[in-house]
């Protein structure tokens, strides 16, 4: 668990400028630090350095791209993180062992591999089937009470677990349980895939480790059914309703997930996984 705020909100604050030229001295200023110190103090929190990181973070973001805005050219989606062509094609295959068109043209199958059910075989579904669970919904800020972690999402049942009984005096009737998740286990390594686990508390929660999650216009999958088909769904969303739809994730908001009913024993789900799409 990433513990310390600065590095909390420094990752925030690259998330934010992630199609901009940011450096350390940059991230460092933005958390009134100086570099050498808080060059150490991010890469103990999250194991990797402020460059790595950024760099890492850039080339996924780019190859996440290629899967959901597959009319645009890959040159473009280089460029939109300050590649020249041949550089983005150098850089993404030394991450991805691949070139940028054969990782793009490996995303247009149906038929996905599970990153924690290896042994079954896992297909997406139809646009039609996908967008007849889409709604469209004006979703409400969240004031929350929130832990990031580093690590494989198969964690999440037992950090959630963790988190539930650590916070439980914040809990009311009210509550709302969330989760956002920032990267796609299909394109992100399994222990590298950054995620908050959070759940609503009143404004003016005496905890440090709160922040507010922006709603908004957000197209909404309605989710029910066992907790594994949930990576399916997610793939469904990226791979088919996505490209679809020719719309684009707002990078100004964070993709996040609003849990309605969980049964412990048969791992049944009910939840909204909520797209902040751009406006046309």
């Amino acid at each position: 668990m990433i513990t310390n705020e600065s590095v909390n909100q420094a990752i925030d604050y690259i998330l934010r400028h992630m199609e901009e030229d940011v450096t350390l001295d940059d991230v460092a200023e933005y958390c009134h630090f100086s570099k050498y110190y808080f060059s150490r103090l991010f890469k103990e929190q999250t194991g990797e350095s402020v460059y790595a990181f950024i760099r890492r973070l850039r080339l996924e973001q780019s190859a996440f791209r290629l899967k959901t805005e597959q009319e645009r050219r890959i040159t473009e989606i280089g460029a939109d993180y300050g590649y020249s062509s041949s550089n983005f094609s150098s850089a993404f295959r030394q991450h991805y062992r691949m070139a940028p068109a054969v990782f793009r043209k490996k995303c247009r199958r149906s038929s996905i591999e599970h990153p924690f059910f290896h042994h079954e075989k896992w297909h997406t579904e139809s646009f039609e089937e996908c967008n007849a669970k889409i709604t469209v919904e004006e979703i409400p800020d969240y004031e929350v009470i929130y832990e990031r972690r580093i690590g494989s999402y198969e964690r999440l049942s037992r950090d959630w677990d963790g988190f539930i009984k650590k916070y439980e005096k914040y809990i009311t009737d009210e509550t709302k349980f969330l989760e956002r998740t920032y990267d796609d286990p299909a394109v992100t390594s399994q222990e590298q895939c950054l995620y908050d686990i959070c759940m609503s508390v009143p404004e003016g929660c005496p905890l440090e480790n709160t922040l507010r999650i922006q709603g908004g216009t957000c197209f909404v999958y309605h989710f029910k059914g066992h907790a594994k088909y949930i990576y399916a769904a997610y793939q469904t969303l990226f791979l088919v309703w996505l490209p679809g739809t020719r719309r684009e994730l707002d990078s100004g908001r964070s993709l996040f997930d609003i849990y309605h009913k969980i049964d412990c024993e048969t791992m049944y789900m009910e939840l909204d996984i909520c797209l902040p799409v751009k406006s046309c």
